[in-house]
């Protein structure tokens, strides 16, 4: 398997061990919160996945020039963008799950709200 298709799928993914589908069930409830916590783990993922191709030097699209660190820059992100949307490293469910979290602790410490009484209008106008 190449480099760049081990950095596209979770490990259990790459061995056919994980259902892809058991890793978003039940993370439907909110898709919102959901696709934020997984643009969370992908822009945690880019900064990794950055720091781990600064001192790679080599030859092909990537090698020798200054459009190098562009092109990685790009690579990157997508790399962190696909294997976060295949389920990433688990730091998205634990996002997710902390802000259903928090939404549900905010809506309970929320005062009920009351109807207040509509204006009438008065005779002079």
């Amino acid at each position: 398997m190449s480099f760049a298709r081990a950095l596209a799928l979770p490990s259990g993914l790459a061995a056919g061990t994980v259902n892809p589908a058991t890793l978003t069930a039940g993370k439907k409830s909110n898709p919102k919160a959901w696709a934020a916590a997984q643009d969370f783990e992908a822009t945690f993922l880019h900064s990794m996945f950055e720091n781990m191709f600064t001192d790679i030097d080599g030859e092909g699209p990537f090698g020798g020039d200054q459009a190098t660190g562009i092109w990685r820059s790009f690579l990157s992100q997508e790399y962190a963008k696909s294997y976060a949307k295949a389920g990433g490293i688990g730091l998205a469910s634990q996002v997710y799950q902390s802000l259903i979290a928090h939404q549900e602790a905010n809506a309970r410490a929320a005062p009920p709200a009351t109807q207040t009484a509509t204006p009438t209008a008065s005779p002079n106008g």
